[in-house]
């Protein structure tokens, strides 16, 4: 089962955070970490500090370690005094597309607390904006579309050619740069949003209590709702490989929104991309030459289907917080890990 957490481990309440403001950083700052970053994505993997604490990873194979790794599904910001300063002066989009500050916010969480690995800052919303759409992150609402998908030739807007690796390069600098900054002290984890899920924004507009709009299309457009999540795989799993090539040690996929789905819908505009990825992702490495890495899928609400899930090719199966981890072990067998 899953090894991520909504609290922290080893926490010192005394510990005395001092640290320069984040978010605020002078020109002279901004060139060097530029420079720093070409210097760095022109280095191999190779090249990495070597890492000290691999707990996660070990955990995620299987193996025994001797205790729980620990780290926060929301480790990266919202809660961080230093986060909401770094908030005050720069808009969210801009954090995840300047590479030192999406570093800056990652390493956050790191320095204050005991964790077992970091996850990039990014968003699961940057693969609508590589496929053209716009979203913006407005305060108090969250993500909205101005422009979502209301029909099937709506798809036409879509940039389904976009180079990933171009488009999202800066996802891929943050990953780099934050690897060296880390010093191996922890893994490193990369995270994408599922088709699904991602439809399902692109469609609503934003954020919905119940995706009717989304699910409308399963039954009544059901052609063109796997054309959009076949897009949306193939650029998902473009997009965590070259996070892979970049330096992330384990990977993540969120389909945060699969409550919305009963078991048979589920099982069917679900289930299949979820498999593509992991699928496409090992492959995708080892046409590079690269090692293959763990594999976290995180279905939200999707108890009904765990058993299934863990036939989908991912090392960690993650759970929510109404589903027995005793009993969704017995359901994974060994498939997964345990």
């Amino acid at each position: 089962v899953s090894t991520q957490s909504t609290g922290s481990s080893g926490i010192n309440a005394e510990y005395g955070y001092q640290r320069r403001v984040r978010g605020v950083l002078t020109l002279t700052t901004l060139l060097y970490y530029k420079i720093l970053i070409e210097v760095m994505v022109q280095k191999s993997n190779r090249d990495f500090p070597p890492l000290k604490n691999d707990l996660i990873i070990r955990a995620a194979y299987g193996e025994v370690v001797e205790r729980v790794p620990v780290w926060i599904m929301r480790q990266a910001g919202r809660y961080l005094p230093e986060f909401r300063e770094a908030r005050k002066v720069n808009d969210f989009f801009t954090i995840c597309q300047t590479p030192e500050l999406a570093c800056e916010v990652t390493l956050q969480p790191i320095a204050r607390f005991d964790l077992d690995a970091a996850i990039i800052f990014s968003d699961i919303l940057v693969i609508p904006q590589a496929l053209g759409m716009e979203v913006q992150m407005k305060t108090g609402v969250g993500p909205v579309f101005p422009e979502p998908l209301v029909t099937p030739k709506d798809l036409e807007k879509l940039d389904i050619d976009v180079n990933v690796k171009e488009k999202l390069s800066y996802v891929y600098e943050a990953i780099t740069l934050t690897r060296h900054k880390l010093e191996g002290k922890v893994p490193l984890i990369g995270f994408t949003g599922a088709p699904w899920t991602l439809m399902g924004y692109m469609i609503e507009g934003g954020g919905s209590k119940t995706y009717s709009k989304a699910k409308k299309w399963l039954y009544t457009e059901p052609e063109a709702s796997h054309k959009l999540l076949k897009i949306l795989s193939k650029v998902v799993t473009e997009h965590l490989i070259e996070q892979a090539v970049a330096g992330a040690q384990l990977l993540q996929v969120f389909e945060s929104c699969a409550e919305y789905l009963g078991p048979a819908l589920f099982e069917q505009y679900s289930l299949p991309y979820l498999q593509d990825i992991a699928t496409g992702i090992r492959q995708g490495l080892r046409d590079r030459g690269l090692p293959d890495i763990p594999l976290i899928v995180f279905a939200k609400g999707a108890y009904h289907s765990i058993s299934k899930i863990a036939y989908t090719g991912y090392n960690v199966v993650g759970l929510d917080w109404t589903v027995d981890p005793n009993i969704s072990r017995d359901f994974c067998s060994y498939h997964s890990t345990r």
